[in-house]
């Protein structure tokens, strides 16, 4: 009796040093600025939606994890506390109910489906709200394997003027990056992205933005954000659009105003209108 009643408060011993010393390995963890982020591909501030979608995806984890863990800790109770005896005989009894215990496990996961839904309802809505009066309003047009870029007049865009794409050519060997379509945004100014396609279903998808929306043939979509750090932001199609798929890339530049406006001023005016389109779909008669 004894030998058990030792081998038992080593046991219990052995679970707390456990848990203590993984509890601060999780808290020293959460002093790195990966951890902080939730380890996403981009600073905080990115523009002005990365906090929300930061905030999100980080508590999601959080709270995500909290329930994992005291779920866990019940099973392993249940576990112990009900495990069969030695020197029991027979089957417990197989049919019984708690109604306070069936309720409390059926109104808990609601409540959090519930919670969860709120949070991302808020700030979903928080960041499709259009922007009003944007200082910048650019079409980026989607193509076989490409993209265009129409600087729509209005804000601090003085002009209508575009720039065409073409498609970078991947050869296993490293490729000139400053070669690859790029689209200029001013930081710290408003941005509406308006987002089209010309031929099939493609996806503009800026990793370091936290944001990726379909471009589908006759239904623009839209992105709204304000850029707040200068730097160059890598981007790609993300959505299967055919053979050179992957070579369908682009950059985004966030630049000084000044810096956006010579930008502009070398570009070629107008736009690319939905002549350049191909749609056999809308194209038979």
């Amino acid at each position: 009796m004894r030998s058990q009643n030792r081998t038992s408060r080593q046991r219990a011993r052995i679970i707390t040093v456990s848990a203590v010393a993984a509890a601060g390995a999780l808290a020293l963890s959460g002093c790195s600025p990966e951890v902080q982020r939730g380890w996403l591909p981009t600073d905080r501030d990115t523009t002005s939606n990365t906090p929300i979608i930061t905030d999100l995806w980080v508590n999601s984890w959080i709270a995500a994890m909290v329930i994992g863990m005291i779920t866990w800790a019940l099973i392993l109770w249940c576990i112990v506390a009900y495990r069969r005896r030695k020197g029991t005989r027979g089957f417990p009894r197989q049919t019984s109910y708690n109604l306070p215990l069936e309720i409390f496990y059926t109104a808990i996961p609601l409540f959090l489906v519930f919670t969860f839904f709120y949070f991302t309802d808020r700030d979903q809505r928080a960041i499709d709200t259009p922007n009003a009066n944007p200082d910048v309003t650019v079409n980026v047009v989607g193509k076989q394997w490409s993209w265009d870029f129409n600087y729509k007049q209005g804000g601090v865009v003085k002009d209508d003027v575009h720039e065409a794409g073409t498609q970078a050519q991947l050869t296993g060997q490293p490729i000139d990056l400053n070669t690859l379509p790029t689209l200029y945004l001013p930081v710290g100014k408003s941005v509406t992205v308006e987002l089209t396609s010309r031929d099939v279903i493609h996806s503009f998808w800026v990793p370091a933005f936290l944001q990726k929306r379909d471009m589908i043939p006759g239904k623009p979509n839209y992105m709204y954000f304000t850029p707040q750090k200068e730097g160059t932001y890598d981007g790609k199609c993300a959505e299967l659009c055919g053979e050179y798929h992957s070579e369908m890339l682009f950059r985004v530049k966030v630049v000084s105003e000044a810096e956006f406006q010579a930008h502009l001023a070398g570009l070629d005016k107008g736009l690319l209108d939905t002549k350049y389109d191909r749609n056999p779909n809308q194209n038979q008669k």
